[in-house]
């Protein structure tokens, strides 16, 4: 049964909102995953083939699909307010999702509204540590086995993180190729960790919680990064997470 549904967020980043509307309008990678940039007028063509609804730099950004193309989901809308806050150092960021789920809502919604949390705690840490350097964007999925409600915590034990390592640990963890990577645990709940470097943000997604595999994304901001290189060592170690559990 078709429902509406509207996640709503709202938060405050140290940065200018200049560079908060850099981030959500250029698609570079830096926080999701890459995408078209929307053409910078109302009424022009928004990623995904959306269309941008309300277009006011640096204030109000808006894009709009009702063609969706997914089989849960009919309309999507995303809708960003941004205003300066302490004379235009810092800035005040109201973020809204909205648009019809179209079956399995009580799911569909628990899972979106989850991910918002993480992405948008995601932009935070791009916006403080890591903008505008340019990235490397990579993701991967894990196997079959992975889409279980255990699997971050298969993946928490073959990091090498305690089980109380909280946000804001420090923690020297086991990647890829027997690679020891100092990071800081940025991010950790029953569903998602994230890990911060010096030079990349690496999360995982436990989709498990809504039947689909677990997920990585490598957003890497060293200079000689490369994606395949990333994508193929994350890939390598998750699947021998997985053949061990």
């Amino acid at each position: 049964m078709s429902k509406e549904f509207e996640i709503v967020r709202e938060f405050e980043v140290d940065v200018p909102p200049e560079e908060v509307w850099e981030a959500v309008t250029t698609g570079t990678g830096g926080y999701l995953w890459p995408m078209d940039p929307p053409e910078p007028r109302e009424g022009g063509q928004g990623p995904f083939g959306s269309t941008v609804t309300a277009w006011d730099p640096p204030h109000r950004y808006t894009n709009r699909s009702e063609d969706v193309g997914f089989p849960v989901q009919s309309v999507n809308q995303l809708d960003y307010t941004i205003e300066p806050r302490d004379e235009g150092r810092r800035a005040w960021v109201r973020y809204v999702h909205s648009g019809i789920f179209t079956d399995d809502w009580n799911n569909q919604y628990d899972g979106a509204s989850k991910h918002t949390n993480f992405y948008l705690h995601t932009l935070c840490e791009y916006l403080t540590h890591f903008a505008p350097r340019p990235v490397t964007f990579a993701q991967l999925n894990g196997p079959a086995s992975s889409a279980t409600t255990q699997a971050l915590a298969a993946v928490g034990h073959a990091l090498g993180l305690a089980d109380d390592a909280a946000a804001g640990t420090k923690a020297s963890v086991r990647g890829p190729g027997g690679r020891t990577l100092d990071a800081v645990v940025d991010y950790r709940n029953p569903y998602f960790i994230g890990l911060r470097t010096d030079n990349a943000l690496i999360r995982f997604f436990g989709r498990g919680h809504w039947g689909a595999p677990l997920g990585i994304s490598v957003h890497d901001f060293a200079p000689d990064a490369d994606a395949q290189v990333n994508e193929s060592a994350w890939q390598d170690w998750l699947n021998g997470v997985f053949s061990r559990s």
